[in-house]
């Protein structure tokens, strides 16, 4: 298993080196509702650093170019979730062109992830550390 302090430059890196779909996320998932809590991006979690991550749902959210397609990247990313989700997180997936063709339609999907419900009021979130 790598190191945490590994992880963390990692984490550090891909956060300096932001793509420009999860620049127009990070800036859209700061004007949801979650009075509370918050997400954090490339975020350590285990062996892995995810995009996005909602500790008080433990909810990650996942960003995937078309290189996602490749065989052996959708294999990685298929075991990377399987760990995940058997740690009790939700993995939720968009491709780029998602965030650029409907951005509207991706953050209701999280939206209703994180509330249950479209018509659901925004409800205050317990941050939990992990």
């Amino acid at each position: 298993m790598v190191s945490t302090s590994i992880r963390r430059a990692a984490a550090k890196k891909l956060r300096a080196n932001t793509t420009p779909h999860e620049r127009m996320l990070w800036r859209a998932l700061k004007e949801l509702p979650m009075d509370g809590s918050h997400f954090r991006r490339q975020a350590p979690l285990g062996p892995y650093v995810v995009d996005f991550f909602l500790p008080a749902k433990r909810l990650i959210i996942e960003l995937d170019g078309g290189h996602h397609n490749e065989d052996n990247v959708a294999a990685r990313d298929l075991e990377r979730q399987r760990w995940l989700e058997n740690e009790g997180y939700r993995v939720i997936r968009f491709w780029n062109s998602e965030i650029v063709s409907d951005l509207t339609a991706v953050l209701e999907r999280i939206y209703i992830e994180l509330y249950e419900s479209r018509e659901a009021e925004a409800a205050p979130l317990r941050h939990r550390r992990t």
